[in-house]
């Protein structure tokens, strides 16, 4: 099994506290990136290869299913939380997974304190939902990523197409 596949890249919030502490003391940046990445694409992958191209440890917070249901639907998400995290956490550039129940990551942020926050194209360093937060710890925001031309929901909308 490869380094990018080995197990324990997902794990709880309190691991993941320790583990950035145990980065930090050994003088590394620490960058978290979040996102739903239901139904895994292109865009996803480009967003986070940018984001470990800022420097450091990345970290991705997945939100959970409900987080999911309450932003996009009750017939979302399609991939479990669980899921979605294993396959996140497969990409060679991530360094740990995290799901999260908020409806944003401010209280992740004050717990991991991370030197950046990187958000995709969708937004501006001034849009950024949790950029107080950001601010507030002595991070910042990077905007990183491909255009937003991709997502889940215009996958999903165009498998239910009649003839597609």
């Amino acid at each position: 099994m490869s380094a990018e596949c080995k197990p324990g890249k997902v794990v709880s919030r309190e691991e993941l506290v320790h583990l950035v502490a145990q980065w930090r003391a050994a003088g590394e940046r620490i960058v978290l990136a979040n996102g739903g990445f239901d139904l895994l694409h292109v865009g996803h992958v480009r967003y986070l290869a940018a984001a470990k191209a800022v420097g450091g440890r990345l970290l991705v917070a997945v939100n959970s299913d409900d987080s999911i249901r309450e932003l996009k639907g009750p017939a979302r998400p399609i991939v479990g939380e669980e899921e979605r995290a294993e396959i996140v956490a497969a990409l060679a550039c991530v360094d740990a997974v995290v799901i999260f129940n908020e409806p944003d990551v401010r209280s992740l942020i004050r717990a991991l304190r991370p030197d950046v926050h990187a958000k995709g194209t969708d937004y501006t360093a001034e849009t950024v939902p949790e950029r107080d937060a950001v601010l507030e710890c002595g991070g910042k925001v990077e905007i990183v990523g491909d255009p937003k031309n991709h997502s889940s929901s215009e996958t999903i909308r165009n498998l239910k197409r009649p003839g597609s």
